[in-house]
């Protein structure tokens, strides 16, 4: 599978405190996206959290913004939690291990959104939580044709 530069929206990012991903997504103008074939944000972990003081908290969300800095006009699209001692709906931080996928599909939307940036937001809590990610905008189905594979190579 190929992925676009463009639709990265956390680029190996080390994530050591809440934050927003390295990358956003300007929709433009025509703001409708999902319209025909469904989009998905997904993340795969590539250091696994640390959950050393068993008290780590991750949450992944996406987001649309009226600004590229994801500070004003915010709306939460969806999101996913994992924490150390999980309660509904909630997954155990243990799972965030090299090669696991948290996906969340778009909803399909319209050109009158007022969000033109659609980006990713880390909410972090805990001793010490960290955890390092790629983040990328696909289609939906594109989701069960991912596969990390090692690099068979070296760049000199």
């Amino acid at each position: 599978m190929y992925l676009d530069k463009k639709t990265r929206l956390s680029d190996s990012q080390a994530v050591t405190a809440s934050a927003v991903g390295t990358n956003v997504y300007d929709l433009g103008i025509a703001r409708s996206i999902g319209n025909g074939e469904p989009m998905s944000v997904m993340w795969s972990v590539i250091v696994a959290a640390d959950v050393g003081d068993g008290d780590e908290d991750f949450t992944f969300e996406v987001e649309y913004a009226t600004n590229a800095a994801q500070s004003t006009g915010r709306q939460l699209i969806g999101r996913r939690v994992f924490e150390s001692t999980p309660g509904a709906p909630a997954q155990d931080s243990d799972l965030l291990v090299v090669g696991f996928k948290i996906v969340i599909p778009l909803p399909p939307t319209t050109i009158a959104e007022t969000g033109q940036f659609l980006g990713i937001r880390y909410v972090t809590a805990g001793t010490g939580p960290t955890i390092t990610c790629d983040c990328d905008l696909i289609p939906s189905s594109f989701v069960d044709a991912t596969v990390d594979y090692a690099n068979n190579y070296d760049i000199v």
